[in-house]
C-alpha cells in the first residue's frame, strides 16, 4: 500500500527541485530564450513530467516568482507581531517597511534582476486573471502587512491617513520597488565619479517619509 504522506513528499522536493532549476536558468539567460526541455534537464526529469506540474511555460515562470518572492518574504519579520505592535509606532513601522526594499537591493539584486525579466514577459503573454490569480496573491499579502501600518496611523496619527490605504500602499510599492530593480539590473545614470545607490534609496525614502509623514 502506498503511503500518501512519502507521495506527497517526493512530489514537493520534485516541485522545488523544478523551481530552483527555472529560477537558475532563467536568471543566467533570460525568460523567453529558456525551453522547457532545457528545464527538464536541469531539474533532472523529462519534459512530460515537468508539464505534470505546470501545464505551460507561462504558469511555471508565474511559480517560480511566487516562490522565489515567498522566501524572501519569509526572512522579513512580521512587523505585526505582539511584540512590535505595543511599542513601534506606525511611522517607525513604515520605515521599516521602506528599508524592506533597500534590504532587497542589498540582499536579493538576482531577484530583482528575475523580477524586471518576469514583468516583460508577462506582460508580453498577456495571461488571463486566473493564470496570474497566485501572483496577485502574494501581492495582497504585502497589502495585508501594509494594512498594520496604516491601521496603527488611525490611532497614533504619526503617519496620514487622508489618503487612502490603497492610493499610498500602491505608490510606494511601485516607486520603491521599480527604483531597486532598475539599480540592480544597472539602469541607471553612471556618474564618471560614480554613485552610492544606498546613499540615493534613503533619498527617495526620506522623500515619501515627508510626503506621508504629518
Amino acid at each position: 500500500m502506498r503511503d500518501p504522506g512519502a507521495d506527497h513528499a517526493t512530489m514537493a522536493v520534485r516541485r522545488e527541485r523544478m523551481l530552483n532549476a527555472a529560477y537558475r536558468l532563467f536568471t543566467e539567460k533570460s525568460i523567453t530564450s529558456v525551453t522547457l526541455d532545457e528545464i527538464a534537464r536541469e531539474a533532472g526529469c523529462g519534459k512530460k513530467t515537468l508539464l505534470r506540474y505546470y501545464d505551460s511555460k507561462l504558469q511555471l515562470v508565474i511559480a517560480v516568482a511566487v516562490h522565489q518572492w515567498g522566501q524572501v518574504l519569509q526572512d522579513i519579520p512580521e512587523r505585526n507581531a505582539e511584540s512590535r505592535l505595543k511599542r513601534a509606532s506606525a511611522r517607525e513601522e513604515f520605515v521599516f517597511y521602506l528599508d524592506s526594499f533597500i534590504g532587497l537591493y542589498l540582499d536579493h539584486r538576482e531577484l530583482l534582476r528575475f523580477n524586471q525579466l518576469f514583468n516583460v514577459y508577462v506582460q508580453s503573454e498577456q495571461p488571463d486573471t486566473g493564470t496570474l490569480e497566485p501572483y496577485q496573491d502574494m501581492i495582497k499579502g504585502l497589502a495585508r502587512r501594509f494594512h498594520v501600518v496604516y491601521e496603527k496611523a488611525e490611532r497614533d496619527h504619526t503617519i496620514r491617513t487622508d489618503i487612502p490605504e490603497h492610493e499610498m500602499f500602491s505608490a510606494t510599492l511601485h516607486l520603491m520597488l521599480a527604483v531597486v530593480t532598475r539599480y540592480a539590473v544597472g539602469l541607471v545614470y553612471q556618474p564618471e565619479e560614480g554613485f552610492d545607490a544606498v546613499k540615493e534609496l534613503e533619498v527617495l525614502k526620506e522623500a515619501l517619509l515627508a510626503m506621508y509623514t504629518p
